[in-house]
């Protein structure tokens, strides 16, 4: 009878160990996704400083209202300054008439000849469309600002859903990742009683077979997570690891 006890606490303590064992194998290699991410305001934040779409349209709205600039400032092209200079011989020849008598004087003089002058056109044509064109500037400029708009909503939106995507693809992880540890504990204690021969191999090897499959769902699910945490990472510009959770 002693015997039969001793056997028992044995087995008892045996399985509490496996169980022990297990338990922190598997909390060991999920530790390493574990992570706090940042509130989602500052994750949208950083995925629009980092986005180079949303720069580009930024940049064009500059351009645009560069343009509005240039159309005021239009009737400038029309007003200048002009100068020129000439240096050189300059020749003379006058005829005089005196008693009768024609007489050709030529004087030959070197010297540098220069004028300056300001100059303004009226172009009617610019004179009336330059109201129209400014107007234009002004409505490309907000189609602009709207193009600039829409693509950080669209970023927002990219945000959101990768964020909501890799923290449901972490808790749906830590799902996973209870249930292989279970799993793998249950397999253990069957093995056990298998090798003693309290259970059929038919029982083993369907053990064995859940837990496999269970085994196959976390690594999915592992997958799952990665890609989902890589993504928003790529998107904000930020590489989360455990040091984040601080």
């Amino acid at each position: 009878m002693k015997n039969i006890l001793k056997y028992i606490l044995f087995i008892i303590l045996n399985c509490c160990f496996i169980t022990v064992t297990k338990a922190q194998s598997i909390s060991s290699e999920t530790s390493a996704y574990e992570i706090l991410f940042p509130p989602l305001e500052e994750l949208i934040e950083a995925a629009l400083k980092n986005n180079a779409m949303v720069e580009f349209r930024k940049l064009g709205v500059d351009v645009k209202e560069s343009l509005v600039k240039s159309e005021k400032n239009y009737w400038t092209r029309n007003f200048g300054l002009q100068a020129d200079a000439e240096y050189g011989n300059l020749n003379n020849s006058s005829y005089s008439v005196e008693d009768n008598t024609q007489n050709l004087l030529s004087t030959s003089t070197t010297q540098l000849n220069y004028g300056v002058g300001v100059y303004l056109k009226f172009p009617i044509f610019d004179y009336i469309n330059r109201k129209d064109q400014i107007k234009q500037a002004k409505i490309e400029v907000d189609q602009a600002k709207s193009m600039a708009e829409a693509q950080q909503n669209e970023v927002r939106l990219l945000v959101i859903n990768q964020y909501h995507n890799v923290i449901l693809k972490q808790k749906l992880l830590s799902i996973k990742a209870q249930n292989l540890g279970s799993a793998r504990i249950n397999k253990e204690m069957v093995e056990k009683e298998f090798r003693n021969g309290v259970i059929a191999i038919s029982e083993y090897v369907r053990i064995s077979d859940m837990t496999s499959k269970i085994e196959e769902e976390y690594e999915m699910s592992k997958s799952d997570f990665l890609l989902a945490k890589q993504l928003l990472e790529n998107t904000v510009g930020i590489t989360f690891n455990k040091t984040n959770s601080n």
